[in-house]
């Protein structure tokens, strides 16, 4: 029976005028407490980022707009100064703070290719139809990884180390000696390149797992070799990966402190300012100027969010591009 029917057979039941729908359109059904458990679900992350992320950043900026003076001949209290930018012309005016910059640059533009370069071939090859134990190496090549960032440079470290290291023992027994603490940048690279190839190893290898086969088996029976394919087939609908890959290195690239400060104390390259972070850890804890540590820190942060938009912008412009040129 149809609501029409019943409400003219039931006496006292008013009549509702149907509202018209548009045609061609369904009717939107509203879900109660859809925007309520979103909201739930989002707020302890919510939570998480403002006290772990914008509470720091707000108060480490905070903090670089202050400077302490003494008075006198500095036996009296110190007295906190309001400073503005001040900070930040300190910082940029101080050569041991560019030179962690240059230092900083020079180490990304050595280890982002090596290391890249490196976990993209690995993972290629793991790909490859000719590859066996795939999952023997994955877990091989991924354990370094696993290592803390501080127990990987003690053992480089002790590696490097003349005297005590097996390595530098065999290699002065074959050949001329070689004074790996000497090379600061190279042994930092050779650690951080030992902690993170394995890691990116695994990024490329899924997404070369989700690359079509039936496209590889065309490049196949049109006569593509396995290095053509490599280079004309699976890294261009990899690239998105290995975009990602590379801007995230880049960001911790920019933030590089554990490996040199624990060779600080062995290698004579490694000074107290070698990279920015180690300029704002020596000015907090061993000067205890925080407004020029917070400065510093802002400045970097400022650096790498700057780098980062430039290359977002450049390869996401590039995409569009190419496909407006294939068509």
């Amino acid at each position: 029976m149809s609501d029409t029917t019943l409400r003219a057979a039931t006496p006292g039941i008013p009549e509702v005028p149907e509202t018209p729908q548009a045609p061609g359109r369904a009717a939107t059904v509203r879900r109660p407490g859809r925007h309520g458990a979103a909201a739930v679900l989002l707020t302890p992350f919510l939570a998480l980022f403002t006290a772990c992320t914008l509470v720091p950043i707000g108060y480490a900026v905070y903090l670089s707009l202050f400077t302490e003076h003494r008075s006198g001949l500095g036996f009296g209290g110190a007295e906190t100064v309001f400073t503005g930018l001040g900070n930040y012309g300190r910082a940029l005016g101080d050569h041991a703070f560019r030179d962690g910059l240059l230092t900083t640059a020079e180490y990304c533009l050595v280890y982002i290719p090596v290391m890249i370069g490196l976990s993209l071939v690995l993972a290629l090859l793991l790909d490859s139809a000719l590859a066996r134990g795939r999952r023997f190496f994955q877990l091989a090549l991924f354990l370094p990884h696993a290592v803390p960032g501080i127990i990987a440079a003690l053992i480089w470290m002790y590696l490097y180390t003349p005297g005590i290291s097996p390595v530098i023992g065999a290699l002065d027994a074959v050949g001329p000696k070689i004074d790996l603490l000497g090379l600061p940048l190279p042994a930092v690279v050779n650690i951080a390149v030992w902690e993170w190839t394995g890691y990116n190893m695994v990024i490329f290898y899924a997404a070369l797992q989700a690359v079509p086969r039936e496209v590889l088996e065309a490049a196949v029976v049109d006569g593509a070799g396995p290095l053509r394919t490599a280079l004309s087939i699976k890294i261009p609908l990899i690239r998105a990966s290995v975009v990602m890959v590379g801007l995230f290195t880049m960001i911790g690239s920019l933030q590089l402190f554990t490996e040199p400060m624990i060779l600080h104390d062995v290698s004579p390259g490694v000074i107290s300012t070698w990279t920015p972070n180690m300029y704002a850890y020596t000015a907090a804890f061993a000067r205890g100027d925080y407004g020029l540590a917070a400065a510093s820190s802002v400045l970097l942060a400022l650096f790498a969010a700057a780098l980062s938009f430039v290359i977002t912008r450049v390869t996401g412009s590039r995409a569009p591009r190419r496909t407006e040129s294939s068509r």
